[in-house]
């Protein structure tokens, strides 16, 4: 099977690339090598190739440590998307990578169902094109929507996703610090790679699914659990009180089509991604922890 996967050196396109790699034929094209934004130069290369499948992980970085254009989010990232979808003659399916923040933030409700998108907008540009991308999505039959909620695993940003940063201050014996407790319903990046290649093999019945566990945990409880696996004992110092409103997913559609999936143990996978943040210390920037904003 011929595979097209966009940005192949983020966070889900590397996990994708390095777990997939050795099954399919996969084509990971470097931004200058396939500029996204460039409507001409994608048309000629998805008529030239005919690819089978293209998996969409391409993302114009909105998170406080990107160096790009902020202001660009909402556009680049809905024309990445346009630019390939209205190719779809082109190609067999396409898999892209949605958000829980498509609901709007302001009105998360726990376990979102698939039917709640579009009951409200959200806001911001990031998840405004999420919402966009959605409802091209909505229009084309071949192209399907993972919609994840909280993908957590190795090369993920450590300075600013929760669990990965509360491992490497575990790691540095720094305090663990919560802006405020908060459910979310994650997942591991390994059962994000599974789940994306059933979707490669099988035809799927809607156009957008929850990927998530249907199980929400908040980060104390997060946080307590790492520092179990790493038998330490630090502070855990949580800045305001209360919780903030519940992020997670009814899985319903999902496993009633994937009858077989199991989830990987939440305890493990911390446990496997604190193992692999021991080996690999070297990646951790101890005076950015320190510095933790």
């Amino acid at each position: 099977m011929k595979i097209l996967l966009t940005g192949g050196s983020g966070f889900l396109g590397r996990n994708l690339l390095e777990q997939l790699k050795d099954k399919y034929r996969i084509s990971a094209p470097t931004s200058s090598e396939l500029n996204l934004l460039d409507k001409a130069a994608v048309h000629a290369y998805l008529k030239a190739n005919h690819f089978d499948v293209i998996i969409h992980s391409a993302w114009w970085n909105s998170s406080r440590n990107s160096t790009k254009n902020l202001s660009k989010s909402y556009e680049y990232n809905v024309g990445m998307f346009a630019n390939i979808a209205e190719h779809a003659d082109s190609f067999g399916k396409m898999i892209y990578f949605g958000s829980g923040a498509e609901y709007g933030k302001a009105h998360y409700q726990p376990h979102m169902t698939e039917d709640y998108f579009g009951k409200h907008q959200p806001t911001e540009d990031s998840h405004r094109a999420k919402f966009t991308m959605m409802k091209i999505a909505e229009r084309t039959a071949n192209i399907v929507n993972l919609r994840t909620f909280a993908v957590f695993g190795k090369h993920e940003d450590w300075e600013i996703r929760f669990i990965s940063n509360a491992i490497c201050k575990i790691i540095y014996d720094l305090p663990i610090t919560i802006k405020r407790n908060v459910y979310y319903d994650y997942l591991y990046i390994d059962d994000l790679v599974r789940i994306t290649d059933w979707f490669i093999n099988n035809n799927p019945k809607h156009n957008a699914y929850n990927v998530c566990r249907g199980k929400a945990i908040d980060l104390l409880s997060l946080a307590n659990i790492a520092l179990k696996i790493a038998q330490k004992r630090l502070p855990i110092i949580i800045r305001n009180e209360g919780l903030a409103p519940e992020y997670s997913g009814d899985n319903s559609r999902l496993l009633g089509e994937m009858r077989h999936f199991i989830f990987s143990d939440l305890e493990d996978d911390i446990e496997e991604l604190y193992r692999w943040y021991l080996m690999n210390k070297n990646k951790i920037d101890g005076d950015k922890l320190l510095s933790d904003k």
